[in-house]
């Protein structure tokens, strides 16, 4: 459990608080580059708890800023976007991409003085088909996060994103926490029901492993294991990455190149980005005769985007709608009553409420992951505050590149770590960036 001021500290990220202010030292995924045409509509952004506006100008350069004209505050959502700039309708004035004031209509040429006006305006780049801004207070922005899949050609690279209506730390441990697979997605499979040539077997068959965890240069890591053949463990690793990066273990360790984005809109609201390798192995989702697993099969359907502040990539399964569980279905046919992995996800965060008060906790072995992903934020924020120390990836972002999540099986004898080392050094790399080198760990 936390205690209320630390879980305060935790999840909220506006300006001026210690988790805002460490997320503001990385680049943070804005939106999809495909939101934004040449010259088209503005488009209103919430990110980290600032309302603002994002256009992409005639030149195809993005522009990120404060939603409200520095002149009277009308919101630029209703500007022209037009010749090289946001133009506001309210009184004319234009402003480029970095802010500037370009031109100020209603004003005497003689006292004009649009020199001295700049909309607050945040550097963005464009990097895996996502618009990336920095919103930190360094001159010079920091690099992007040199993780492999942000690296691959787009026509390697999946891309999902979705909103989730809950703070952006809830999300993110749903993706640390390996123990709910066997429940909420595997709930009612037998291990008989799968093909027995598939390691996932094991995770089947046995819901209650046992757990490993570490710090890291990249922030943590755990692995949570039990016995698979005769003298060996089934590991399914996994990893958090700062600021709020995960890399999930629900596929093969030797080509899961993949990672997940838990994006906070503001406090209550997460844009979560799924980006994953195509050619890489799918994870367990069939039964032997290759039917899907009851409840497992993609059922992620969207409303129509809207401009509303949290109008964008919303899903029609939602809490409103108890996300269409099916109680037959739950006796019957799978364990929540819930389609999809997806959904069944969706559910799991968002039902603990907006922002869970995790005083009330009673945390268990399994739980080792989240308890140490924690501690090692909430320290990241509290150095920030009081010593203006950043984590090493702000600046290195090659330490990323040593990180890979996914399932193995090898022999019980190994140290868990000697275990991840070694499988790196075989794992597949399509561009050749993984970092095979153990990187120093502090274990737990």
């Amino acid at each position: 459990m936390l205690t209320v001021a630390n879980n305060e500290m935790l999840t909220r990220v506006g300006p001026g608080t210690p988790m805002g202010n460490l997320m503001r030292e990385y680049w943070v995924p804005a939106l999809l580059s495909s939101e934004l045409k040449s010259d088209g509509e503005p488009l209103r952004l919430l990110l980290l708890g600032e309302q603002l506006i994002a256009f992409r100008d005639t030149q195809g350069r993005v522009g990120i800023m404060e939603h409200r004209c520095p002149h009277r505050c009308a919101s630029l959502f209703f500007g022209r976007n037009e010749e090289g700039g946001l133009r506001c309708v309210y009184h004319g004035w234009k402003f480029d991409v970095e802010g500037n004031c370009t031109d100020m209509p209603n004003v005497p040429p003689a006292q004009d003085f649009k020199h001295r006006i700049k909309a607050k305006a945040y550097t963005v780049v464009e990097r895996a088909g996502i618009i990336w801004t920095y919103m930190g207070s360094r001159k010079e922005a920091p690099p992007l996060p040199n993780i492999e899949i942000l690296m691959l050609p787009e026509e390697e690279r999946f891309t999902r994103v979705h909103q989730r209506e809950c703070n952006w730390f809830q999300s993110l441990e749903g993706d640390i926490d390996t123990s709910h697979f066997g429940f909420l997605h595997v709930g009612g499979l037998k291990m008989e029901d799968v093909d027995p040539n598939t390691i996932h077997r094991w995770g089947v068959g046995d819901r209650a492993p046992d757990y490993k965890a570490t710090e890291t240069e990249w922030g943590t890591m755990y692995a949570a294991y039990r016995p698979a053949d005769p003298g060996s463990y089934y590991y399914r690793f996994a990893h958090f990455m700062f600021p709020f990066i995960t890399l999930t273990p629900n596929g093969s360790f030797e080509d899961q190149v993949a990672c997940t984005l838990n994006v906070p809109m503001d406090d209550t609201h997460t844009m979560t980005y799924n980006l994953a390798w195509k050619k890489k192995t799918r994870p367990l989702e069939t039964l032997k005769n290759g039917d899907w697993i009851p409840g497992l099969a993609p059922d992620m359907q969207f409303l129509p985007n809207t401009n509303d502040w949290y109008g964008r990539h919303r899903l029609v399964a939602r809490r409103d709608n108890d996300y269409f569980i099916d109680r037959d279905m739950q006796k019957n046919v799978n364990y929540t009553g819930i389609q999809g992995i997806g959904r069944q996800d969706q559910a799991a965060v968002e039902c603990m409420g907006e922002i869970v008060d995790r005083s009330l906790e009673h945390l268990a072995p399994s739980d080792r992951m989240i308890a140490i992903t924690r501690k090692r934020l909430l320290q990241a924020a509290q150095e920030l505050a009081s010593d203006k120390k950043v984590p090493a990836t702000v600046d290195n972002p090659d330490i990323y590149l040593g990180a890979r999540g996914g399932a193995f099986v090898a022999p019980a004898a190994l140290d868990w770590l000697d275990a991840y080392a070694e499988k790196l050094q075989t794992a597949q790399s399509p561009l050749g960036l993984l970092n095979r080198n153990r990187l120093p760990l502090a274990a737990e």
